[in-house]
């Protein structure tokens, strides 16, 4: 179960880092001063980045919970 657990934290901690990356790179396009449809499409990554990665943060807190809970 520890490892069960590590690995759950270790996901999640990815997912964070990657929201992280979501942030700073909208700070950055919005920083850019693109036009209206640059700047929309360049946000579409940035929000299927942000998808994945708030999934891969809640699969790794659902991995510690049971973790914990089995342990």
């Amino acid at each position: 179960m520890g490892a069960m657990i590590w690995g759950g934290a270790a996901l999640a901690f990815t997912g964070v880092l990657a929201l992280v990356w979501c942030i700073l790179y909208v700070l950055r396009l919005r920083r850019a001063g693109l036009d209206d449809a640059t700047l929309r499409a360049r946000m579409q990554i940035a929000v299927i980045v942000n998808f994945a990665a708030l999934g891969v943060s809640t699969l790794g807190l659902m991995l510690v919970v049971a973790g914990i809970f089995l342990r």
